[in-house]
């Protein structure tokens, strides 16, 4: 699910760092642009009050890009500002045999950029007359029931915000079940400025075992599906029963002065195009062939200046997710992310 961001409505008051806004007066409105996006009926659950799941129908209506100036009359956190609202309509409806309560469907959804960043959702305070009316823009302002009987429908629309030039991949629903549900975002998928293809060599800043800063040349080999049965060795919980892994592979040429252990992977995450990040699954050496469609570091050893390494870890994602970027956060000064494109078996 993406980040959530609180804002206070800034109609008829001042205020330290939002200003005044007068009620009625407003940017004369540009109407929001409609996105091609998928909008295929899913089958997701929502916990009710009665801490049952209960079964709900969803289905996307309508994703449009909206204009900063839509949020004249929103006081929004410093953060936000400059970002790019987009406005998502979706449909859900009630399939179960009783009424469900405390229905709130549209905190699980998450509008997520082609770089696997979550957008940033705003939580408005509906029940606040000031936010009708002036106050939420008129492509926005379907507030959705919280309480359905057996076959009833109703309407919300939620308001996210990606930074400015961030191209949307998809609509995701992350399931009170534990799986993600996604809805792909139709046109052409355009790189995203700081994220490197695949596979591309980059340079990163680390450090080595007494903590002194060094560098290394990183290239993802690859990004291969795996099977939660690979991992029945290792005695999974009942929750990791129901990820899915992903074994992700890199190979280290130690571009520095230093000797480094074989642990670069650590500083690796990945994300789904869900916007989650994955879970690193650490696997306690307990003798024998370990994961073999995931081998240990090779060499066992340090890694001498000059020298390369190839190391693979266990990423795991909820069924329905996807891999969508892996990132060497780094350590050390200097270091700063370094960001790929990352597809499920992409690669050798």
């Amino acid at each position: 699910m993406g980040a959530s961001a609180l804002m206070l409505l800034a109609v008829g008051c001042g205020g330290p760092s939002g200003g005044t806004a007068r009620p009625g007066a407003s940017p004369t409105a540009v109407p929001a642009t409609s996105l091609l996006m998928e909008s295929a009926v899913r089958a997701g659950t929502w916990t009710g009050t009665d801490h049952k799941a209960h079964p709900l129908r969803l289905k996307p209506t309508r994703l449009a890009l909206g204009h900063p100036p839509d949020l004249a009359h929103i006081r929004l956190d410093d953060n936000l500002k400059g970002m790019v609202p987009y406005y998502l309509t979706v449909s859900y409806t009630n399939t179960g045999k009783s009424t469900v309560s405390g229905l709130d469907p549209e905190r699980n959804f998450s509008l997520n950029g082609v770089d696997g960043q979550a957008g940033r959702q705003l939580s408005l305070f509906r029940s606040n007359p000031l936010a009708t009316g002036n106050g939420l823009p008129p492509e926005c302002q379907e507030a959705g029931r919280t309480e359905l009987a057996a076959g009833e429908t109703s309407v919300f629309c939620g308001i996210f915000m990606l930074p400015k030039g961030r191209q949307p991949g998809n609509v995701s629903y992350q399931d009170d079940g534990g799986d993600t549900l996604l809805w792909q975002i139709g046109g052409p998928q355009k790189g995203t400025p700081g994220v490197l293809p695949a596979h591309r060599p980059a340079d990163a800043v680390t450090t080595d075992s007494e903590r002194r800063t060094a560098t290394v040349l990183a290239t993802p080999k690859s990004v291969r599906t795996g099977s939660p049965a690979d991992l029945h060795r290792f005695d999974p919980s009942a929750e990791q029963k129901r990820l899915v892994p992903y074994y992700v592979t890199v190979e280290y040429r130690n571009t520095g002065s230093y000797d480094l252990l074989p642990d670069l992977n650590d500083s690796l995450v990945l994300k789904g195009v869900s916007g989650a990040q994955a879970r690193k699954m650490l696997l306690l050496d307990i003798g024998g062939p370990g994961v073999p469609q995931c081998p240990e570091a090779v060499p066992h050893k340090m890694v001498k200046p000059g020298a390369t390494v190839t190391e693979c870890t266990i990423h795991l994602l909820s069924k329905g997710d996807l891999p969508a970027a892996l990132t060497f956060q780094g350590s050390g000064d200097g270091a700063r992310p370094v960001t790929w494109q990352a597809r499920a078996d992409d690669g050798a």
